[in-house]
């Protein structure tokens, strides 16, 4: 009798990948970096086991919203207040923060709960192209197409 094979968290290896988001198209990059922090390239991928390697993402800044996404695409937050609902153009997102709309992206993509919150914090965005994880020595990640 054959059993499946479950990841424990003590066999897991991290590594550590650096992307360049210079020119590439936000759900392109963001569904690819969303599966190398689930672990989903790895053989040895659970679902249930947070299997998946370190992403940073550098120039941020530079990444590209196909269609009319960067003047129609709004984006919401609220302050639990009432008529609190606060709502930004990607354009102006992408003028100020250009880090968050990569995360909301990416977290949007990763599963709800705590194992995404898990996920979610090894993801390390920068504006620039300058990023503080060197002593971690990333290796460059080629993104497919």
């Amino acid at each position: 009798m054959r059993t499946t094979y479950m990841a424990k968290p003590s066999e897991i290896e991290r590594k550590w990948f650096v992307i360049d988001a210079e020119g590439q198209t936000l759900g392109r990059l963001s569904s690819e970096v969303a599966a190398l922090l689930r672990g989903k390239h790895k053989p040895q991928y659970t679902p249930h086991i947070d299997t998946g390697d370190n992403v940073i993402i550098i120039n941020a800044e530079k990444i590209k919203l196909t269609g009319n996404k960067l003047q129609d695409k709004m984006y919401y937050r609220h302050s639990h207040y009432a008529g609190g609902l606060k709502e930004t153009r990607a354009s102006e997102m992408l003028a100020k923060k250009p880090e968050q709309i990569i995360e909301l992206a990416v977290k949007g993509m990763l599963p709800k709960g705590s194992l995404g919150r898990k996920q979610a914090k090894k993801l390390h965005v920068y504006a620039g192209s300058e990023h503080k994880q060197q002593a971690q020595q990333p290796e460059k990640y080629e993104l497919r197409g």
